[in-house]
């Protein structure tokens, strides 16, 4: 074994795919590419992110307390990482990036009509807000678009590596 240096530790645990986040507030959406998030519960289905107090996006999900999490595929990864690297303070990323809005049915943040898997999410906790920039969502409608069979969807490992995803296997598991 040779000694990582733990700035690199973030690259080798990353949990799941890189998301967009969108938010509405004051008659206006928006749209960041996410991927510090894990589910945290079944049902009704909780995730915890991080949303950096830096990013325009925290100031429209702490005023409003909703989101929508839209899950991208392989096939526009460069819009996601060209999202995440510019401000929606003054860009429209929806038109800048040519992304499709769609209304959400229980929330005011809008729908993507070019991913793959949109949920509708609630803030249910800040606990951690203040700390960590840490909040847990809770899921209270979701969509797929039954088009896409196999979306593949992008990992992000640092410094503009992203991995695909890959075979799928199926092992014997008691969960359900």
């Amino acid at each position: 074994m040779k000694e990582l240096a733990l700035s690199k530790v973030y690259a080798r645990i990353e949990p799941g795919p890189v998301v967009l986040l969108t938010t509405a507030h004051k008659g206006r959406p928006n749209v960041m590419t996410m991927s510090w998030h894990m589910m945290v519960d079944f049902e009704p289905p909780l995730i915890a992110c991080i949303v950096s107090e830096g990013d325009f996006s925290f100031a429209a999900l702490k005023a409003t307390r909703e989101c929508v999490i839209a899950i991208p595929d392989s096939d526009i990864a460069d819009k996601v990482v060209a999202i995440g690297n510019c401000s929606g303070r003054n860009t429209d990323k929806f038109a800048k990036f040519g992304l499709t809005a769609l209304p959400a049915a229980m929330v005011e943040a809008p729908l993507i009509a070019e991913c793959f898997t949109n949920l509708e999410c609630r803030v249910v906790n800040t606990q951690l807000m203040k700390t960590y920039n840490l909040v847990v969502l809770e899921v209270v409608k979701a969509w797929t678009d039954p088009k896409k069979k196999s979306p593949k969807t992008i990992h992000h490992h640092g410094y503009g590596t992203f991995v695909v995803d890959g075979e799928t296997i199926k092992l014997k598991s008691k969960m359900r």
